[in-house]
């Protein structure tokens, strides 16, 4: 357990609903402090060193990016709890680790070898798999971020440091620790995902040697070797030294992603993204020191029964936040001898009077059941059904919940579909009275038509009604530039990969983001604001909606828009002006089908009938339809899809 020194002098008995009870440590970003609210959660509260200063672009960007942090799956990582945006210094709340930090155990302990050292990798790469789904970039992985707790590694203080870059207060793009840095970082360049991947590599080296991977006794000289040395990773066995010397190239494109890594260290086919099966997987490997460890044989991770409570099986994000990495060119040919399947201990037989016990009660239940439906029958009541919903409008309340046992079979016994659309984005879904129009309006009738619907009825949801009116059973599907996320929402699809882009007046000599330097730029509440920031430097505009951005753009008091590609055209496609969508791609948004967590069989049918409009051209004819005016090239490939 860490070190816990007494509060000082100055320092807060509460932040928020935690009380206060000691001092974890204290660096450049900020005190830690151990607390605990009134559920009994232990927290590590870190105040941070910044200052708003009255600066609400910067609380607006702080705030996305905590969003964005909260929606980290928990798979070997600390989730954020709670944070404050009130006062001028902030404070963020994550789940309290009771764990050393690596770099404590390795300058004590010595290098980690072995099964050890597999399970550290593995634990690792599987947290920062489990932030770049989310569409995090930790932008510090190093040892001191990793601590070895009782249930295996645990990853913390992912995007602190792009929160604390988001105020202002640090305007260096080379945010890290010197040691652990990309040279894309110490270069200034963009960073991403790949980043991180080189800052793994170099702390799994530091691990296994108990040397820093660059040393020097100097910045100036960690720099350079950063830059020009290339780590020695022979002690390591295979695949992880593969593995580590891939992700320390030099190059970002050289390097795999830590879906790539998390995969082949499981000893799986690395050509896919990692699913949620394989997330769970690497948190039993990481956590479970009690077996012998062994890489599963390819593809056989999902039907590995779990041999501890499994971690939980929240859709990850999966934003395309860096195109995939491509294969480990570094790698040798490596020839290992085949594995065994992970070992599982099958429990005990239970006695026979047991299943006897058992099979007695079971056969009782249903002779009781059948009893209760035949005396229904006979008093006239109408044999029990799944979930008849009171026909909705576009104006319905919430409808008693769905108990089909999915979408399709209701659709199949009634004919009917409710489908959760948006009303307030022009030319993708805008209501009109009591109709529904635009892009996503059609990609719903499709839909609904594909899956055997003979009528259908739409519903108005916004951004934060869409998974209540699924859960509720207002909505059946939800179709309503929804993002893939980390919430109990199932997706299909996506049916759409939009991208956080910019929309400028055509012939306004504004060709690139880098012409926008020092131009206006229309500031919304949307994470494209915080995209353009990053590459170039903008005077922004407030605004509180699309619409006062629209009207701003049209009278020349802002030279662009940001925001995403799909709603920027639908919005221009209404105007008298010609605009164009820049093309920048900053960043992507997988808009996907809404369903209700775990219903399988309709995801997987919506998932057909959205390749289907892609592979008949459907979908090219109606992006051209709503879109045309604006000079805008959509995405007409079918996206990476979700797994049901």
């Amino acid at each position: 357990m860490p070190q816990i020194s007494p509060l000082v002098a100055g320092d807060p008995a509460h932040l928020g609903s935690f009380r206060l009870s000691g001092r974890i440590g204290e660096g450049g970003q900020g005190i830690v402090y151990l607390g605990v609210n009134d559920k009994g959660e232990n927290a590590a509260i870190k105040l941070l060193h910044v200052k708003f200063s009255g600066d609400t672009i910067a609380r607006s960007r702080f705030a996305r990016e905590l969003k964005a942090a909260q929606r980290v799956a928990s798979f070997c990582t600390a989730r954020v709890i709670e944070a404050d945006l009130d006062g001028n210094t902030p404070y963020i709340a994550s789940e309290y680790i009771d764990g050393r930090p690596l770099r404590e155990i390795v300058d004590t302990d010595g290098p980690i070898t072995g099964t050890v050292l597999d399970r550290l990798a593995i634990g690792t790469a599987t947290a920062l798999t489990a932030i770049h789904h989310a569409a995090i970039v930790h932008r510090d992985f190093k040892p001191d971020n990793v601590l070895i707790a009782a249930d295996g590694p645990r990853v913390v203080d992912f995007g602190i440091a792009r929160i604390i870059d988001s105020t202002g207060t640090i305007t260096s793009r080379a945010i890290g620790t010197p040691a652990y840095m990309a040279p894309e970082q110490i270069a200034g360049d963009d960073v991403g995902p790949y980043t991180d991947v080189f800052s793994w590599g170099a702390t799994i080296a530091f691990a296994a040697t108990g040397k820093q991977a660059f040393e020097g006794k100097s910045i100036a000289v960690v720099l350079n070797r950063i830059l020009n040395h290339e780590v020695d990773v022979g002690m390591m066995p295979e695949p992880l030294q593969s593995v580590v010397r891939s992700a320390l190239a030099k190059s970002p494109a050289d390097r795999p992603s830590a879906d790539q890594i998390l995969l082949r260290l499981l000893g799986q086919p690395s050509t896919a993204g990692a699913s949620t099966a394989v997330l769970t997987r690497g948190v039993q490997v990481a956590s479970d020191d009690t077996t012998p460890f062994s890489r599963v044989s390819a593809g056989s991770i999902t039907d590995l029964p779990a041999r501890k409570e499994a971690a939980p099986t929240v859709p990850p994000s999966q934003k395309d936040v860096a195109p995939a990495a491509p294969p480990f060119r570094n790698e040798p040919a490596v020839t290992a001898p085949p594995e065994a399947p992970y070992p599982v201990t099958e429990p005990a037989a239970p006695a026979r009077s047991r299943r006897a016990k058992v099979w007695i009660g079971l056969v009782t239940a249903i002779v009781l059941l059948a009893a209760a439906a035949v005396a229904l029958a006979l008093n006239g009541w109408p044999p029990l059904a799944f979930g008849a919903q009171p026909e909705p409008t576009g104006t319905a309340g919430p409808q008693p919940p769905n108990t089909f046992a999915s979408v399709v079979d209701k659709v199949a016994q009634t004919g009917k579909i409710v489908i959760g659309v948006k009303g307030d984005l022009p030319g993708v879904g805008l209501q009109n009275g009591e109709d529904f129009q635009g892009f996503d309006i059609e990609v719903a009738k499709r839909l609904a038509a594909e899956l055997g619907a003979k009528e259908t009825a739409f519903v108005r949801v916004s951004r934060d009604d869409r998974a209540g009116a699924l859960a509720d059973g207002t909505a059946d599907l939800v179709v309503a530039t929804y993002s893939v996320d980390k919430s109990e929402t199932q997706f299909a699809g996506p049916y759409y990969l939009a991208h956080h882009d910019v929309l400028v007046r055509a012939g306004s000599g504004i060709e690139s983001v880098d012409d926008l330097k020092g131009k206006k730029l229309c500031a919304p509440d949307s994470p494209s604001v915080g995209d353009v920031q990053e590459k170039v430097s903008v005077e922004p505009v407030g605004a509180p909606d699309y619409a006062v951005c629209m009207a701003l753009l049209r009278s020349g008091k802002v030279d662009a828009v940001p925001g995403d590609d799909l709603i920027l055209a639908g919005f221009a496609a209404r105007e008298n002006m010609r605009y164009k969508v820049l093309g920048a791609k900053l960043n992507n948004e997988r808009y996907a089908v809404g369903i209700r967590n775990g219903d399988v069989k309709t995801c997987k049918a919506v998932k057909a009938v959205i390749a289907d409009l892609y592979r008949t051209g459907f979908m090219k004819q109606l992006l051209t339809r709503h879109f045309a005016k604006v000079d805008f090239e959509p995405e007409l490939k079918v996206p990476a899809m979700e797994t049901c």
